[in-house]
């Protein structure tokens, strides 16, 4: 799939690789993907980031790049399966009205142009009761709402093969990836666990989530959510019972709207 080189030259609209590929990991179908997918519609490549080659600044055609702030989270992610090796879309959270996008191969410094794709898959399109993306395995599902009149739904998803942590948010559709080890840190404070083998080895609980409850998880969610702010709400996050079968009913409405 060729196109147009840029020569170095910024701003610069970006290549139609780039935006089909940068588009794919915000389907329309989830509210809050769209809602960037419309922003990036009016943005330009301002240059690259601080992470290098591979990594695109996004923003309006009179900005100038802003590294101030610190690296934003990941809001969006897929990987292309390629014959040469797995090409990552990466999208961060918006800072100062500007994006990072990184698109990168795992295996070589540059994208061929020309390659033959095997399969592609993104968190942005999982909904409750789906397996993972990425290996198809089934995930633990814990649901969650906000206290308060809102209720807000929230569901935890953890995939014990591939090692990833993320929260479904049903009011925008919006997956959001979780770091592994600032969970488990909280996690483990909650459980008043502090030695150092169990402590400071994350991996440890995909291999033992069985002995974690759901209520375990909703807090240890919650305590994290309250420093690191991965979703804003009003009010605390709870764990929802299973006897709440009118709630649960609910979700399942609101997923399927969200659904392809």
């Amino acid at each position: 799939m060729p196109h147009p080189p840029h020569n170095g030259f910024y701003p610069r609209p970006l290549t139609k690789r780039e935006r089909e590929w940068i588009y794919w990991i915000l389907p329309l179908e989830h509210p809050g993907y769209a809602d960037v997918r419309h922003l990036i519609d009016h943005m330009v490549v301002l240059g690259e980031g601080r992470r290098g080659k591979g990594e695109l600044i996004l923003g309006y055609e009179d900005d100038t790049i802003d590294l101030s702030a610190p690296l934003a989270p990941v809001f969006a992610y897929g990987v292309i399966e390629t014959d040469f090796g797995w090409i990552s879309v990466t999208l961060r959270e918006m800072e100062n009205d500007q994006l990072s996008v990184e698109i990168v191969s795992q295996r070589a410094e540059e994208i061929p142009e020309l390659f033959e794709e095997s399969r592609r898959w993104t968190y942005s399109t999982w909904i409750s009761g789906a397996p993972c993306p990425q290996c198809a395995a089934g995930v633990r599902e814990v649901r969650m709402h906000t206290s308060g009149t809102s209720g807000r739904v929230l569901v935890l998803a953890v995939c014990r093969k591939d090692l990833r942590i993320w929260v479904c948010d049903a009011e925008d559709g919006v997956n959001r990836l979780i770091p592994v080890t600032n969970f488990y840190n909280e996690l483990m404070l909650h459980k008043g666990i502090r030695d150092p083998a169990v402590a400071l080895d994350a991996k440890r609980f995909f291999h033992e989530l069985e002995k974690y409850s759901d209520p375990d998880l909703t807090h240890a969610f919650q305590t994290y959510n309250a420093m690191k702010m991965k979703v804003h709400v009003e009010g605390a996050i709870e764990h929802e019972h299973e006897e709440s079968r009118s709630w649960f009913n609910a979700i399942r409405r609101i997923f399927s709207r969200h659904s392809v």
